[in-house]
């Protein structure tokens, strides 16, 4: 597995494996991409961390769009992310300012009432 962090407010766009971008046809799937329920603030951004199958290379990701107004602020504003592993997700847990954990309680009542 191969791990990055996610700014709060951004999403996932394009998904790369070996071959280029990733082929939902050829792999008859979606790509694995999971939110986990820790993360850490830095700088007072709160950062999730993400946990991705092994054939993923590397990650698009942009900020969400919660308008049109939104869209039109925000074009250009796309970021490759790099992967890591997970020894060095451990790292940047390790040294951040804060971490924070989810538990199962508030996953649940965050996605009952969004």
């Amino acid at each position: 597995m191969k791990y990055f962090f996610l700014s709060d407010g951004w999403t996932v766009g394009r998904v790369w494996e070996f071959g280029g971008l990733w082929n939902k046809a050829a792999w008859r799937r979606e790509p694995k991409i999971e939110q986990l329920n820790v993360g850490l603030v830095e700088q007072g951004e709160k950062l999730w961390l993400y946990r991705v199958e092994d054939a993923v290379l590397m990650v698009e990701v942009k900020p969400q769009a919660t308008s049109t107004d939104a869209q039109t602020h925000t074009i250009g504003q796309v970021v490759l992310k790099r992967l890591i592993s997970a020894e060095q997700a451990l790292e940047r847990l390790c040294a951040a300012e804060s971490i924070f954990k989810l538990d199962r309680l508030q996953q649940l009542e965050l996605t009952q009432n969004p």
